[in-house]
Protein backbone atom coordinates (compact mmCIF):
# COMPACT_ATOMS: atom_id res chain seq x y z
CA UNK A 1 0.00 0.00 0.00
CA UNK A 2 1.24 3.49 -0.84
CA UNK A 3 1.11 5.90 2.08
CA UNK A 4 0.65 9.63 1.40
CA UNK A 5 3.36 10.73 3.84
CA UNK A 6 3.54 14.51 3.65
CA UNK A 7 1.08 14.59 0.71
CA UNK A 8 -1.92 16.82 1.32
CA UNK A 9 -3.18 17.13 -2.24
CA UNK A 10 -6.34 15.10 -2.86
CA UNK A 11 -5.84 14.88 -6.63
CA UNK A 12 -2.30 13.52 -6.28
CA UNK A 13 -3.41 10.97 -3.69
CA UNK A 14 -6.21 9.68 -5.90
CA UNK A 15 -4.41 9.75 -9.25
CA UNK A 16 -1.20 8.18 -7.95
CA UNK A 17 -2.90 5.38 -6.04
CA UNK A 18 -2.14 6.37 -2.45
CA UNK A 19 -4.36 5.05 0.32
CA UNK A 20 -7.20 7.40 1.18
CA UNK A 21 -9.58 7.13 4.12
CA UNK A 22 -12.93 8.32 2.78
CA UNK A 23 -13.82 11.57 4.53
CA UNK A 24 -16.28 12.70 1.86
CA UNK A 25 -19.38 11.81 3.96
CA UNK A 26 -18.45 14.67 6.32
CA UNK A 27 -17.51 16.90 3.39
CA UNK A 28 -20.94 16.37 1.85
CA UNK A 29 -22.63 16.96 5.20
CA UNK A 30 -21.06 20.43 5.27
CA UNK A 31 -21.97 21.23 1.68
CA UNK A 32 -25.55 20.00 1.94
CA UNK A 33 -26.32 21.57 5.32
CA UNK A 34 -24.73 25.02 5.17
CA UNK A 35 -22.35 27.47 3.51
CA UNK A 36 -19.84 28.90 6.04
CA UNK A 37 -17.62 26.71 8.21
CA UNK A 38 -14.59 26.86 10.48
CA UNK A 39 -12.59 23.84 11.66
CA UNK A 40 -9.93 23.81 14.34
CA UNK A 41 -7.60 20.81 14.65
CA UNK A 42 -3.96 20.29 15.70
CA UNK A 43 -1.25 20.37 13.05
CA UNK A 44 -0.76 17.27 10.88
CA UNK A 45 -4.32 16.14 11.44
CA UNK A 46 -5.73 16.34 7.90
CA UNK A 47 -7.09 19.89 7.67
CA UNK A 48 -5.15 20.73 4.49
CA UNK A 49 -6.27 17.49 2.84
CA UNK A 50 -9.91 18.36 3.55
CA UNK A 51 -9.36 21.77 1.95
CA UNK A 52 -7.85 20.07 -1.10
CA UNK A 53 -10.74 17.58 -1.25
CA UNK A 54 -13.26 20.43 -1.26
CA UNK A 55 -11.29 22.15 -4.02
CA UNK A 56 -11.44 19.04 -6.21
CA UNK A 57 -15.16 18.63 -5.52
CA UNK A 58 -16.08 22.20 -6.44
CA UNK A 59 -13.79 21.96 -9.48
CA UNK A 60 -16.11 19.27 -10.83
CA UNK A 61 -13.46 16.51 -10.89
CA UNK A 62 -15.89 13.67 -10.40
CA UNK A 63 -13.42 11.06 -11.65
CA UNK A 64 -11.32 11.61 -8.52
CA UNK A 65 -14.25 10.57 -6.31
CA UNK A 66 -15.00 7.25 -8.00
CA UNK A 67 -15.71 4.65 -5.33
CA UNK A 68 -16.11 7.28 -2.61
CA UNK A 69 -19.28 8.43 -0.88
CA UNK A 70 -19.28 11.76 -2.72
CA UNK A 71 -19.75 9.98 -6.04
CA UNK A 72 -23.19 8.77 -4.90
CA UNK A 73 -24.73 12.17 -4.06
CA UNK A 74 -26.86 14.37 -6.28
CA UNK A 75 -24.59 17.16 -7.51
CA UNK A 76 -24.18 19.11 -10.74
CA UNK A 77 -20.39 18.51 -10.87
CA UNK A 78 -19.84 21.91 -12.46
CA UNK A 79 -16.72 24.02 -11.94
CA UNK A 80 -17.15 26.89 -9.50
CA UNK A 81 -14.76 29.84 -9.14
CA UNK A 82 -12.40 28.82 -6.32
CA UNK A 83 -10.30 31.11 -4.15
CA UNK A 84 -7.82 28.97 -2.24
CA UNK A 85 -5.75 30.96 0.25
CA UNK A 86 -2.96 28.88 1.79
CA UNK A 87 -1.21 30.65 4.66
CA UNK A 88 0.81 27.60 5.67
CA UNK A 89 3.60 28.26 3.19
CA UNK A 90 5.77 31.01 4.63
CA UNK A 91 7.60 32.21 7.70
CA UNK A 92 6.00 35.49 8.74
CA UNK A 93 8.72 37.61 10.30
CA UNK A 94 7.43 41.04 9.27
CA UNK A 95 4.16 42.63 8.23
CA UNK A 96 5.57 42.79 4.70
CA UNK A 97 5.81 38.97 4.65
CA UNK A 98 2.09 38.66 5.33
CA UNK A 99 1.20 41.29 2.75
CA UNK A 100 3.39 39.59 0.12
CA UNK A 101 1.52 36.30 0.56
CA UNK A 102 -1.88 37.97 0.32
CA UNK A 103 -0.72 40.04 -2.66
CA UNK A 104 0.60 36.97 -4.49
CA UNK A 105 -2.77 35.25 -4.23
CA UNK A 106 -4.61 38.39 -5.24
CA UNK A 107 -2.44 38.93 -8.32
CA UNK A 108 -3.18 35.41 -9.52
CA UNK A 109 -6.92 35.83 -9.02
CA UNK A 110 -6.94 39.29 -10.60
CA UNK A 111 -5.20 37.96 -13.69
CA UNK A 112 -7.72 35.13 -13.98
CA UNK A 113 -10.75 37.40 -13.74
CA UNK A 114 -9.21 40.51 -15.37
CA UNK A 115 -9.62 42.75 -12.37
CA UNK A 116 -8.54 46.41 -12.87
CA UNK A 117 -8.37 47.12 -9.13
CA UNK A 118 -4.80 45.97 -8.46
CA UNK A 119 -3.66 49.31 -7.03
CA UNK A 120 -6.21 49.44 -4.21
CA UNK A 121 -5.95 48.16 -0.62
CA UNK A 122 -5.73 44.39 -0.12
CA UNK A 123 -9.26 44.01 1.23
CA UNK A 124 -10.77 46.16 -1.56
CA UNK A 125 -8.97 44.07 -4.18
CA UNK A 126 -10.29 40.89 -2.57
CA UNK A 127 -13.86 42.18 -2.61
CA UNK A 128 -13.67 43.29 -6.23
CA UNK A 129 -12.17 40.06 -7.54
CA UNK A 130 -14.88 38.03 -5.79
CA UNK A 131 -17.52 40.21 -7.42
CA UNK A 132 -15.91 39.92 -10.86
CA UNK A 133 -15.62 36.14 -10.58
CA UNK A 134 -19.32 35.91 -9.79
CA UNK A 135 -20.32 38.25 -12.61
CA UNK A 136 -18.04 36.72 -15.27
CA UNK A 137 -18.85 33.05 -14.55
CA UNK A 138 -22.45 33.39 -13.41
CA UNK A 139 -21.63 31.16 -10.45
CA UNK A 140 -21.12 31.93 -6.80
CA UNK A 141 -17.55 31.51 -5.56
CA UNK A 142 -15.95 29.03 -3.19
CA UNK A 143 -13.48 30.35 -0.60
CA UNK A 144 -11.01 27.96 1.04
CA UNK A 145 -8.60 29.33 3.64
CA UNK A 146 -5.99 26.89 4.98
CA UNK A 147 -4.36 27.74 8.34
CA UNK A 148 -5.87 31.20 8.59
CA UNK A 149 -4.04 31.76 11.89
CA UNK A 150 -0.52 30.70 10.87
CA UNK A 151 0.86 34.29 10.78
CA UNK A 152 -0.54 35.02 14.24
CA UNK A 153 0.76 31.80 15.77
CA UNK A 154 4.27 32.51 14.53
CA UNK A 155 4.50 35.84 16.37
CA UNK A 156 2.96 34.96 19.74
CA UNK A 157 4.91 37.00 22.26
CA UNK A 158 5.56 39.85 19.82
CA UNK A 159 2.77 42.30 20.65
CA UNK A 160 3.70 44.74 17.89
CA UNK A 161 3.50 42.19 15.07
CA UNK A 162 0.43 40.60 16.65
CA UNK A 163 -1.36 43.93 16.45
CA UNK A 164 -0.26 44.56 12.86
CA UNK A 165 -1.22 41.06 11.69
CA UNK A 166 -4.57 41.25 13.45
CA UNK A 167 -5.36 44.57 11.76
CA UNK A 168 -4.45 43.26 8.30
CA UNK A 169 -6.34 39.99 8.65
CA UNK A 170 -9.35 41.58 10.29
CA UNK A 171 -9.90 43.78 7.24
CA UNK A 172 -9.13 41.00 4.74
CA UNK A 173 -11.37 38.32 6.26
CA UNK A 174 -14.07 40.89 6.92
CA UNK A 175 -14.71 40.97 3.18
CA UNK A 176 -16.55 37.65 3.50
CA UNK A 177 -19.37 39.35 5.38
CA UNK A 178 -19.97 41.99 2.73
CA UNK A 179 -19.72 39.48 -0.14
CA UNK A 180 -22.32 37.02 1.06
CA UNK A 181 -24.33 37.27 -2.19
CA UNK A 182 -21.30 36.16 -4.20
CA UNK A 183 -20.31 33.18 -2.01
CA UNK A 184 -21.47 29.61 -2.51
CA UNK A 185 -19.33 28.02 0.18
CA UNK A 186 -16.54 29.05 2.57
CA UNK A 187 -14.31 26.81 4.68
CA UNK A 188 -11.57 28.08 6.98
CA UNK A 189 -9.15 25.99 9.01
CA UNK A 190 -6.75 26.77 11.79
CA UNK A 191 -5.29 25.58 15.06
CA UNK A 192 -7.29 28.03 17.14
CA UNK A 193 -9.51 31.07 17.11
CA UNK A 194 -7.93 34.43 17.79
CA UNK A 195 -10.20 36.95 19.43
CA UNK A 196 -10.84 40.40 18.02
CA UNK A 197 -10.68 39.22 14.39
CA UNK A 198 -13.80 40.09 12.44
CA UNK A 199 -13.94 36.80 10.58
CA UNK A 200 -15.47 35.44 13.78
CA UNK A 201 -17.08 38.50 15.35
CA UNK A 202 -18.75 39.71 12.13
CA UNK A 203 -19.54 36.40 10.45
CA UNK A 204 -22.37 35.28 12.72
CA UNK A 205 -23.30 32.64 10.13
CA UNK A 206 -19.88 30.96 10.33
CA UNK A 207 -20.47 27.49 11.81
CA UNK A 208 -17.65 26.26 14.04
CA UNK A 209 -17.70 22.47 13.60
CA UNK A 210 -14.60 21.89 15.75
CA UNK A 211 -16.59 20.41 18.65
CA UNK A 212 -19.86 19.42 16.99
CA UNK A 213 -20.55 15.69 17.65
CA UNK A 214 -21.57 14.98 14.04
CA UNK A 215 -18.20 16.28 12.78
CA UNK A 216 -15.77 14.77 15.29
CA UNK A 217 -14.45 12.34 12.66
CA UNK A 218 -14.03 14.90 9.85
CA UNK A 219 -10.24 14.63 10.27
CA UNK A 220 -8.08 11.95 11.84
CA UNK A 221 -8.64 8.18 11.87
CA UNK A 222 -11.31 6.39 13.88
CA UNK A 223 -10.94 2.90 15.31
CA UNK A 224 -13.32 1.57 12.64
CA UNK A 225 -11.43 3.33 9.84
CA UNK A 226 -8.16 1.85 11.09
CA UNK A 227 -9.59 -1.69 10.86
CA UNK A 228 -11.46 -1.11 7.59
CA UNK A 229 -8.50 0.40 5.72
CA UNK A 230 -5.33 -0.94 7.31
CA UNK A 231 -6.00 -4.40 8.74
CA UNK A 232 -3.51 -6.16 6.45
CA UNK A 233 -0.91 -3.46 7.07
CA UNK A 234 -1.29 -3.78 10.84
CA UNK A 235 -0.70 -7.52 10.51
CA UNK A 236 2.54 -6.79 8.64
CA UNK A 237 3.50 -4.26 11.32
CA UNK A 238 2.86 -6.86 14.01
CA UNK A 239 5.07 -9.44 12.27
CA UNK A 240 7.88 -6.92 11.80
CA UNK A 241 7.87 -6.14 15.53
CA UNK A 242 7.38 -9.66 16.92
CA UNK A 243 3.86 -8.94 18.15
CA UNK A 244 0.46 -10.52 17.81
CA UNK A 245 -2.10 -8.55 15.82
CA UNK A 246 -4.06 -7.77 19.00
CA UNK A 247 -0.88 -6.56 20.71
CA UNK A 248 -0.09 -4.38 17.70
CA UNK A 249 -3.52 -2.77 17.68
CA UNK A 250 -3.20 -2.09 21.40
CA UNK A 251 0.22 -0.49 20.88
CA UNK A 252 -1.19 1.75 18.14
CA UNK A 253 -4.04 2.69 20.47
CA UNK A 254 -1.71 3.55 23.34
CA UNK A 255 0.70 5.52 21.16
CA UNK A 256 -1.53 7.43 18.75
CA UNK A 257 -5.19 7.28 19.85
CA UNK A 258 -6.93 9.37 22.48
CA UNK A 259 -7.75 12.69 20.79
CA UNK A 260 -11.25 13.81 21.82
CA UNK A 261 -12.83 16.82 20.13
CA UNK A 262 -16.08 16.78 22.08
CA UNK A 263 -17.38 15.52 25.40
CA UNK A 264 -17.91 11.73 25.22
CA UNK A 265 -16.71 11.70 21.59
CA UNK A 266 -14.82 8.57 20.47
CA UNK A 267 -11.05 8.80 20.41
CA UNK A 268 -9.30 9.72 17.18
CA UNK A 269 -5.91 8.50 15.96
CA UNK A 270 -3.31 10.97 14.77
CA UNK A 271 -3.20 10.17 11.01
CA UNK A 272 0.36 11.40 10.47
CA UNK A 273 1.72 9.11 13.17
CA UNK A 274 -0.32 6.09 12.05
CA UNK A 275 0.70 6.37 8.39
CA UNK A 276 4.37 6.85 9.25
CA UNK A 277 4.32 3.85 11.58
CA UNK A 278 2.68 1.57 9.01
CA UNK A 279 5.05 2.78 6.29
CA UNK A 280 8.29 2.41 8.27
CA UNK A 281 7.08 -0.52 10.40
CA UNK A 282 8.66 1.21 13.39
CA UNK A 283 7.01 2.82 16.41
CA UNK A 284 8.29 6.38 16.94
CA UNK A 285 6.99 9.79 17.98
CA UNK A 286 6.71 11.01 14.36
CA UNK A 287 4.38 13.89 15.18
CA UNK A 288 6.97 15.60 17.38
CA UNK A 289 9.58 15.46 14.64
CA UNK A 290 7.52 17.87 12.51
CA UNK A 291 7.94 20.83 14.82
CA UNK A 292 7.64 22.15 18.34
CA UNK A 293 6.22 25.24 19.99
CA UNK A 294 9.13 26.83 21.87
CA UNK A 295 7.18 29.94 22.83
CA UNK A 296 5.10 27.72 25.16
CA UNK A 297 8.30 26.31 26.68
CA UNK A 298 9.58 29.82 27.30
CA UNK A 299 6.36 30.71 29.09
CA UNK A 300 6.38 27.49 31.13
CA UNK A 301 9.95 28.10 32.23
CA UNK A 302 9.29 31.73 33.19
CA UNK A 303 6.33 30.63 35.36
CA UNK A 304 8.14 27.59 36.78
CA UNK A 305 5.27 25.50 35.41
CA UNK A 306 5.19 21.72 35.90
CA UNK A 307 3.52 19.41 33.40
CA UNK A 308 2.00 17.58 36.35
CA UNK A 309 -0.33 20.56 36.76
CA UNK A 310 -2.10 20.20 33.41
CA UNK A 311 -4.86 17.87 34.61
CA UNK A 312 -5.91 20.17 37.46
CA UNK A 313 -6.74 23.39 35.61
CA UNK A 314 -10.39 23.69 34.46
CA UNK A 315 -11.24 25.56 31.26
CA UNK A 316 -14.51 27.01 30.05
CA UNK A 317 -15.77 26.31 26.52
CA UNK A 318 -14.58 29.61 25.02
CA UNK A 319 -11.07 29.02 26.38
CA UNK A 320 -10.66 25.83 24.38
CA UNK A 321 -10.45 27.66 21.05
CA UNK A 322 -10.09 31.40 21.57
CA UNK A 323 -6.78 33.13 22.25
CA UNK A 324 -6.88 36.61 23.76
CA UNK A 325 -3.62 38.46 24.26
CA UNK A 326 -2.61 38.46 27.91
CA UNK A 327 -5.33 36.08 29.12
CA UNK A 328 -4.18 32.69 27.88
CA UNK A 329 -3.21 29.90 30.26
CA UNK A 330 -0.46 27.40 29.49
CA UNK A 331 -3.02 24.56 29.53
CA UNK A 332 -5.11 26.45 27.01
CA UNK A 333 -2.14 26.89 24.69
CA UNK A 334 -1.09 23.25 25.04
CA UNK A 335 -4.60 22.15 24.08
CA UNK A 336 -4.73 24.40 21.06
CA UNK A 337 -1.32 23.12 19.94
CA UNK A 338 -2.47 19.49 20.11
CA UNK A 339 -0.54 18.38 23.19
CA UNK A 340 -3.64 18.05 25.36
CA UNK A 341 -7.15 16.82 24.67
CA UNK A 342 -10.54 16.72 26.40
CA UNK A 343 -10.78 14.06 29.11
CA UNK A 344 -13.62 15.11 31.42
CA UNK A 345 -16.46 17.61 31.65
CA UNK A 346 -18.04 19.04 34.80
CA UNK A 347 -21.66 19.66 33.86
CA UNK A 348 -22.40 21.57 37.08
CA UNK A 349 -19.67 24.17 36.56
CA UNK A 350 -19.59 23.88 32.74
CA UNK A 351 -15.85 23.31 32.71
CA UNK A 352 -13.52 20.98 30.80
CA UNK A 353 -10.55 19.08 32.20
CA UNK A 354 -7.73 18.16 29.84
CA UNK A 355 -4.93 15.62 29.76
CA UNK A 356 -2.43 14.14 27.34
CA UNK A 357 -4.10 12.13 24.55
CA UNK A 358 -1.60 9.28 24.85
CA UNK A 359 1.72 8.37 26.43
CA UNK A 360 3.74 9.20 23.29
CA UNK A 361 2.64 12.84 23.48
CA UNK A 362 3.17 12.94 27.26
CA UNK A 363 6.67 11.46 27.15
CA UNK A 364 7.62 13.47 24.07
CA UNK A 365 6.57 16.76 25.63
CA UNK A 366 8.26 15.95 28.95
CA UNK A 367 11.54 14.97 27.27
CA UNK A 368 11.64 17.99 25.00
CA UNK A 369 10.75 20.39 27.80
CA UNK A 370 13.53 18.96 29.95
CA UNK A 371 15.95 19.23 27.04
CA UNK A 372 14.85 22.85 26.47
CA UNK A 373 15.52 23.75 30.11
CA UNK A 374 18.92 22.02 30.11
CA UNK A 375 20.02 24.00 27.06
Amino acid sequence: MKYPIGIQNFEKIRRDGYVYVDKTPWMWKMISEGSYYFLSRPRRFGKSLMVSTLEAFFSGQRELFKGLYADTVEWDWQQYPIFHLDLNVKKYETKADLEKVLNRHLELWEKTYESPYGERDLEERFLQVLRLAYEKTGRQVVILVDEYDKPLLQVIGNDTLQSEYRSTLKAFYGVLKSCDRYIKFAFLTGVTKFGKISVFSDLNNLIDISMLPRFTAVCGITEKELHDNFDADVKALAEANGMTVDECYERLRQDFDGYHFDVDAPGMYNPFSVLNTLSSQRFKDYWFETGMTNHIFRQMKSQNYSLDMVANEPLFYFQLHILEKGHDSIVQQLYQSGYLTIKEYDNEFKTFFLDFPNHIVKEGLENRYMNYIQH
